[in-house]
């Protein structure tokens, strides 16, 4: 593990006035970023954000819905700075926590299968493939697949 990437920094709730920065996250680690709109609206919505930050802010955070015992996990990134020391791992297996705290049995989510690390990830924590969503991302050259994936929490 990195040693200047520390996983165990407490995660908080996301509020409104986090979304400059998770979106300053979001740009860096995506190709087709959310808006700072879905955020806003996501959080308007009653969805659970969290954010991990260190002593220069924002370092990473995800946003999950729950409803009638399924969790689906939408967003979760960490800043470019951050990755391959632990900090998605622990963000994720946190994220999961409060799924099950918030009453999901279940959780899902979708994938590029060109984002080897974050499937490689998934995979590792028990997500296992359940689907595919054609064309459900944009990409370079037309859209890219989903790969649709899903875990029991409890």
């Amino acid at each position: 593990m990195n040693a200047c990437v520390r996983p165990e920094l407490p995660v908080r709730p996301m509020t409104i006035a986090d979304v400059p920065a998770v979106i300053g996250v979001e740009e860096i680690a995506y190709a087709y970023p959310w808006t700072e709109g879905i955020f806003r609206d996501c959080l308007r919505s009653g969805y659970h954000g969290y954010v991990q930050e260190d002593s220069r802010g924002v370092v990473a955070y995800a946003m999950i819905t729950v409803a009638v015992g399924e969790a689906h996990l939408l967003n979760l990134a960490v800043a470019p700075r951050h990755q391959g020391g632990g900090r998605g791992r622990a963000l994720l297996r946190y994220v999961c926590r409060q799924a099950v705290a918030l009453g999901a049995d279940i959780m899902f989510l979708e994938v590029r299968p060109s984002n080897v690390q974050a499937v490689a990830l998934y995979l590792d924590e028990g997500f296992c493939e359940v689907g595919t969503r054609r064309g459900y991302y944009p990409a370079a050259i037309g859209r890219e697949d989903a790969l649709v994936m899903a875990r029991t929490l409890v």
